[in-house]
């Protein structure tokens, strides 16, 4: 189980200039914006306009904080996003813009070539202790708000706020015991054909 600390998160220019970006991991370590194998990060949005496009790319993304953005994707019917929305899985090479109908925004980014990788996010607003498996290539647990324990077999460490633990395909389940009121995010990486 290895721990990325919010503190040491790097934060970078946009692709496209408008805004910049707060990387949290990405692989390999070493990739900028246009060779990365998978990329998770958060943005702040302070106004709406196109996104920047990644060819060969898959994304999901989440709202962290804020009241929403509406994202308008070619060929699919216009998404409202919020907080409380489920995580939103779109391509990142199709033209893409968002509106921001109640002011900026914070979200979570996560992306995967297709070619190599396909990813899925799930939220998590465990009230009590739940165990999740790790049996994907990789397993990442983003605590978002609050605070959460984590257990894999002796290994056992705390997340604070929008610290991040990665873990590769491992035999036992993590089990989390979350304080009140915490909310997380897991997302799972494994080979293979992408999906959309």
């Amino acid at each position: 189980m290895r721990i990325l600390r919010a503190a040491g998160y790097r934060t970078m220019p946009w692709k496209n200039g408008g805004g910049t970006t707060t990387e949290i991991a990405v692989s390999p370590a070493d990739a900028g914006l246009d060779d990365f194998d998978w990329r998770i990060s958060m943005a702040r949005v302070e106004a709406g306009g196109p996104f920047s496009a990644f060819p060969g790319i898959d994304r999901t993304l989440c709202v962290l904080e804020g009241e929403g953005l509406t994202l308008d994707v070619a060929g699919l019917a216009p998404a409202t996003l919020t907080g409380t929305s489920e995580p939103f899985s779109f391509p990142a090479d199709a033209p893409t813009s968002a509106t921001l109908p109640a002011g900026p925004i914070t979200d979570l980014n996560v992306m995967t070539r297709r070619s190599r990788l396909r990813h899925r996010v799930e939220r998590l607003d465990p009230a009590d202790a739940v165990e999740i498996a790790t049996d994907a290539a990789l397993t990442l647990v983003l605590c978002h708000e609050g605070e959460v324990r984590l257990r894999q077999g002796m290994a056992a460490e705390t997340l604070g706020r929008l610290d991040m633990a990665v873990l590769a395909d491992g035999q036992a389940a993590l089990r989390l015991d979350p304080a009140p009121r915490a909310r997380l995010f897991v997302i799972r990486i494994t080979a293979g054909q992408g999906v959309r």
